[in-house]
């Protein structure tokens, strides 16, 4: 009897060795499996590209902040000029329009703005009479001007008070034209080029609209973007996780500082809420954090700076990881918490990154002790070693990797076999070096079946996709596509799945059907070979 139990003993073991080895799990997800995730991108972090429509109603929508802009004066056929990039005098000399030449637009109302060197000074007119110059700092009333539009790009500016600026013969740009101005050519009247309007984030969103409107188009587009019938869809396909990007303002609900608008705290709620009832895990990432970390729309920055490495940022954003540990940590649905989305190697040094990744992990180990802490590689010229290296935390680590086979030109003329051999050979051996590193787990938080190829056929998408899942399931925390529901199709999961351009294969709970199958057979072979 002692030889049949050891025997079976031994079998038992040997089956679970053989099961469990074939797939890695993820502590608090069901059934042994490591992430198979979908980003709900484009829903409590706004980007204008996912859902455009959601900008339509901005009068002067192609004026909003963060637009660049140059200036031309009619009468003497020259561009307004911040000398030296700002800081100084502003000229009308310029014959061709560069970095001097272009200004950054802060908006104040549909009518109202203010603009912004390329150094970060602001035009400043101190009344009527004045001659404008580039110094200020910090904009208020004597840097706001108002923008009188024709039909076609010519615009007259004034001083709220009502006075014209005009360029001179002495190639000055002055408040002190006499009357007021038609649309011919005249001192007062200039052509204005929008050269960038590149952000449609949540700033640009509510301080295009106005509070009461942005109110409206939020709380409508949170209503509906996303909802429990996503969470069926998602587990009947299979995906056990949802990564969810939040603003830093979430943390101020109900009321965040201006221009934000207050509610995405009540549907994240709702999202963790549907995701129990569906046995799916949540990442919450913050994807926007305050001064922005990239520049970005997605990032909510205002006009494409990046100014969150000052110390006061930090804190600030040490605060929101503390709001949000401590109130989902215990959630039953909460899978980790990733720190910072898609920080610049330009303008965030790793000297900084760091310190904030160890103190955010601090933070969320003090809520609690099982929860991933993830950490994003920085976008741009940067080795997603350096965060292997950079001993954040002992317990639960992830690296997060975001794979596009896009916006680099390396990629531009690449042909269908060129970006699946790109798949194999660079992704999937940088992806075994960094499982192999004794350090975090990694995950693949964003990843698209879309590339640069305009002529690819379904078959040629599907072989894309394959190719991305069998590499990207090698990670040894698991994968997250970008996004859940996105005007471009391709970027858009739910139509990738309707029409068979994604194909899935076996989810992780038909993973645990085959993996007990294969266990039958163990024993059955056990059996008949006499060892049970």
């Amino acid at each position: 009897m002692d030889i049949v139990f050891s025997k079976w003993v031994f079998a038992f073991s040997l089956s679970c060795c053989l099961i469990f080895s074939i797939a890695p799990s993820v502590e608090g997800l069901h059934g042994n499996s490591k992430v198979r995730g979908v980003n709900l991108g484009g829903w409590l972090v706004i980007e204008g590209w996912i859902k455009p429509s959601l900008f339509d109603g901005i009068l002067n929508g192609d004026m909003l902040d963060g637009t660049q802009v140059q200036i031309k004066s009619v009468t003497l056929e020259k561009y307004v000029c911040a000398e030296s990039g700002g800081g100084t005098d502003v000229s009308v000399t310029r014959d061709v329009a560069s970095s001097w030449e272009t200004f950054t637009l802060w908006r104040v109302s549909e009518s109202e703005f203010q603009f912004r060197t390329s150094q970060g000074q602001f035009l400043t007119c101190d009344g009527e009479g004045c001659v404008v110059s580039a110094t200020e700092k910090s904009p208020s009333t004597p840097e706001t001007f108002e923008i009188e539009r024709n039909n076609d790009s010519r615009v007259h500016i004034k001083l709220k008070s009502g006075t014209y600026l005009q360029a001179t013969l002495g190639n000055q740009l002055t408040a002190d034209y006499p009357g007021m101005p038609g649309w011919d050519d005249n001192a007062a009247t200039f052509e204005m080029a929008i050269v960038a309007n590149n952000l449609h984030g949540d700033y640009q969103l509510a301080n295009g609209y106005g509070h009461e409107r942005a109110k409206e188009v939020l709380k409508r587009h949170r209503n509906t973007f996303i909802t429990i019938e996503d969470f069926n869809f998602l587990y009947r396909h299979g995906i056990n996780t949802v990564r969810i990007p939040v603003g830093w303002w979430i943390a101020f609900d109900p009321d965040p500082p201006a221009p934000f608008i207050g509610g995405s705290l009540e549907a994240l709620d709702n999202a963790l809420s549907w995701a129990e009832a569906y046995n799916i895990k949540c990442i919450i990432d913050l994807h926007a954090a305050p001064g922005s970390q990239n520049g970005m729309e997605h990032s909510a920055s205002r006009d494409g700076t990046t100014d969150w490495p000052a110390s006061d940022y930090i804190s600030q954003t040490l605060d929101v990881i503390d709001f949000l540990a401590s109130r989902y940590a215990k959630h039953p649905a909460l899978l980790g918490i990733e720190l910072l989305n898609e920080p610049s190697s330009a303008t965030v040094p790793l000297d900084i990154l760091v310190p904030y990744y160890k103190q955010g992990y601090q933070i969320v180990r003090k809520y609690s002790p099982t929860a991933y802490v993830i950490v994003c590689q920085r976008i741009g010229n940067a080795d997603p070693l350096e965060l292997y290296q950079a001993n954040i935390g002992s317990h639960n680590i992830v690296v997060d990797l975001h794979y596009y086979n896009l916006f680099d030109t390396f990629f531009v003329n690449m042909s269908t076999v060129d970006n699946i051999l790109f798949i194999y050979k660079s992704r999937e051996a940088q992806l075994q070096a960094l499982n192999n590193a004794n350090g975090p787990l990694v995950f693949i938080g964003e990843w698209v079946n879309e590339w640069n190829v305009t002529s690819g056929t379904q078959k040629d998408y599907q072989d894309f996709g394959s190719a991305q899942l069998e590499v990207y399931n090698a990670a040894s925390f698991g994968w997250a596509y970008w996004t859940l529901k996105n005007d471009r199709k391709h970027w858009d999961f739910e139509w990738n799945i309707r029409n068979n351009y994604l194909q899935l294969g076996n989810s992780p709970n038909m993973q645990i059907f085959n993996s007990l199958v294969l266990l039958g057979k163990i024993f059955a072979w056990l059996y008949l070979h006499h060892i049970l």
